[in-house]
């Protein structure tokens, strides 16, 4: 049988295609705008995801035999709030993850119902990014759009949605909204009073790897599947992309190089970093983790390279890099703000230490380094509730450059895993699916099956001495500079 992964991404939606064995058969991306109304807000339309998801389902299965197809899955964008009225129209464009625009409703949370509130309710305090923030702020600004709200979705459940007709969502995903209770895996009472929404305005929850529903005869029909292909709810990018890296289970670690960048740290218990620094969310294997999000990883080295500098050359730029760790110049990757550990929105991308004898190369340095870095200030949390990683799996578009995995390993002083397959969120999908369609008995037992580790990038440990050091300068230059942001942003 054959299964269906779909990662809705920030810029396109890359869907995968894979055997029972997990052998991808073949891999599309369509891409879709990003909008930026204003300075800080980053939003898209919905209808554009569910039209390429279902372009780029054709182009998938156009030499396949489509009725193989046992089921499709999702790895998605998380945070992005959706609504729709009681036609089931959008009623406006979805306000997305790296959205900044929502200050005031994350302090009103924050410090005027209070952090450990929140925290009691959710794991989690509010996050520019989070959703419950942005229906506050629709809720204020915009009341007729809030007054016409029939139905609070996050972006791949509006694609479930589309394709089954059921209104539902998954423990992972719905972690990061700030509505839900992650400890108990349900709605919070509590949150939905501070926020305004009632119950039935909110999704049916399902674990991760549990069937929602069939995709729609019509559907079916359209793009050649039978009638009773399975659809799982699927799972937040982060934690889909620790599933397709056979990040499950307890203590295992993974980072993404992705638009974002995530530190991700599976467990078979619940728990909470008591500063909340971290974010306390349900796995897809049914279970918890916690995860440092930076919102800015990847998109750094390509505003860098694509836009500053105007070249493609990505590994070209990358082999004038010769001196590790004993680079003068450091750059805080701040591009959209950032989440972890700092939660300040008003954050911004800052190069310090140039001098004349700065070179291109020594600018292209610190940018990778300055990620690996800001990874770092989440390692440290980690480090200080008590877990001890030893090693981790990296995927992720950042993760295709050497040399940026050697800097991640030496920055953190770890064993850096490569998977066989670097797929992430869409081959987590994939995964989800075959265990929904009873393929495997659990994520679990999928993830041993399917994922290998093909290589292991071993820190050197007088490199590791010298980023310790530049480490030590980069954790004091946001704290000397912090109180400028505000000003000029």
């Amino acid at each position: 049988m054959l299964y269906v992964g779909i990662d809705l991404g920030t810029s396109a939606v890359k869907l995968l295609l894979m055997d029972e064995k997990g052998k991808i058969r073949r891999i599309v991306s369509k891409e879709y705008p990003l909008f930026f109304p204003h300075p800080g807000w980053s939003e898209q339309n919905p209808e554009d995801w569910y039209e390429k998801s279902i372009e780029g389902l054709k182009e998938l299965l156009a030499e396949e035999d489509a009725s193989q197809v046992a089921g499709i899955s999702f790895g998605g964008q998380m945070h992005g709030l959706v609504i729709l009225d009681e036609n089931d129209n959008v009623i406006r464009p979805a306000i997305l993850w790296n959205d900044g625009r929502t200050t005031k409703e994350t302090d009103y949370l924050n410090n005027v119902i209070g952090k450990e509130t929140l925290s009691a309710c959710t794991a989690n305090i509010a996050f520019a990014g989070f959703t419950a923030p942005k229906i506050l702020w629709v809720k204020e600004n915009e009341p007729e759009n809030f007054a016409r709200i029939s139905k609070i979705m996050l972006p791949k459940d509006y694609l479930a949605y589309m394709l089954t007709g059921t209104f539902c969502t998954d423990v992972s995903d719905a972690s990061g909204m700030l509505l839900f209770d992650v400890k108990n895996r349900t709605w919070s009472e509590k949150m939905m009073e501070i926020c305004g929404v009632r119950r039935d305005q909110l999704a049916q929850i399902f674990e991760s790897y549990e069937c929602v529903g069939t995709v729609k005869t019509e559907i079916a029909k359209q793009i050649g599947l039978s009638d009773n292909v399975k659809v799982a709810a699927g799972a937040g990018d982060n934690a889909a992309g620790a599933v397709g890296t056979g990040t499950v289970g307890d203590g295992q670690c993974t980072i993404s190089l992705g638009t974002s960048g995530t530190i991700f740290i599976s467990s078979d218990k619940f728990g909470v970093d008591r500063f909340n620094a971290l974010h306390s969310f349900a796995h897809a294997d049914g279970h918890y983790h916690l995860m440092g999000c930076m919102l800015s990883a990847a998109s750094c080295n390509k505003w860098w390279m694509d836009g500053i500098i105007g070249t493609g050359d990505y590994a070209g730029e990358q082999k004038a890099i010769d001196k590790l760790g004993e680079n003068h110049v450091f750059f805080l990757p701040y591009l959209m703000g950032e989440r972890s550990p700092l939660n300040d929105p008003a954050a911004r991308g800052t190069f310090i230490g140039m001098t004349m004898d700065t070179t291109r190369a020594d600018m292209t340095q610190a940018v990778l380094e300055g990620v690996a870095f800001a990874l770092r200030d989440s390692f440290e949390v980690a480090k200080a509730l008590g877990i001890n990683i030893t090693r981790t799996k990296i995927s992720g578009g950042g993760a295709k450059s050497p040399l940026w995995k050697k800097i991640i390993c030496n920055v953190l002083g770890i064993k850096v895993d490569v998977v066989e397959v670097e797929e992430g969120p869409s081959m987590g999908g994939a995964m989800l699916a075959a265990v929904a369609c009873g393929e495997y008995p659990d994520v679990v037992s999928a993830a041993k099956s399917i994922v290998r580790i093909v290589d292991t990038i071993e820190p050197d440990p007088e490199l590791v001495e010298k980023y310790n050091a530049r480490y030590a300068q980069f954790a004091q230059i946001y704290p000397a500079v912090k109180e400028i942001f505000p000003k000029i942003s």
